[in-house]
């Protein structure tokens, strides 16, 4: 399975789920997480999407951590099964 397609699944099954997952961006400021996923509630989600066998580079877990040390929630998904598993917990949280 393709990073793209997994990308694409967690779009679409988050729409379902009532939330939004915005393609994430940032001019200057590389390795940034694919996607910003946000919920009803103040859910909100920072996530890097890998295909199964792909590998977080450096720069984008330097990014994560800086996210992370500033309290935002950071996940890195690489199945659909993972995206299943992301928004059970997300309604249970």
């Amino acid at each position: 399975m393709r990073e793209k397609e997994i990308e694409i699944y967690l779009r679409d099954e988050v729409k379902k789920a009532g939330g939004k997952a915005y393609k994430f961006e940032s001019p200057g400021n590389d390795g940034v997480p694919d996607r910003i996923v946000i919920f009803p509630g103040n859910k909100i989600y920072f996530v890097e999407v890998k295909a199964p066998n792909g590998k977080v580079r450096p720069l984008q877990l330097k990014r994560m951590q800086e996210l992370t040390q500033f309290g935002c929630k950071v996940l890195v998904i690489n199945s659909k099964q993972g995206v299943d598993g992301f928004i059970k917990w997300v309604m249970e949280e």
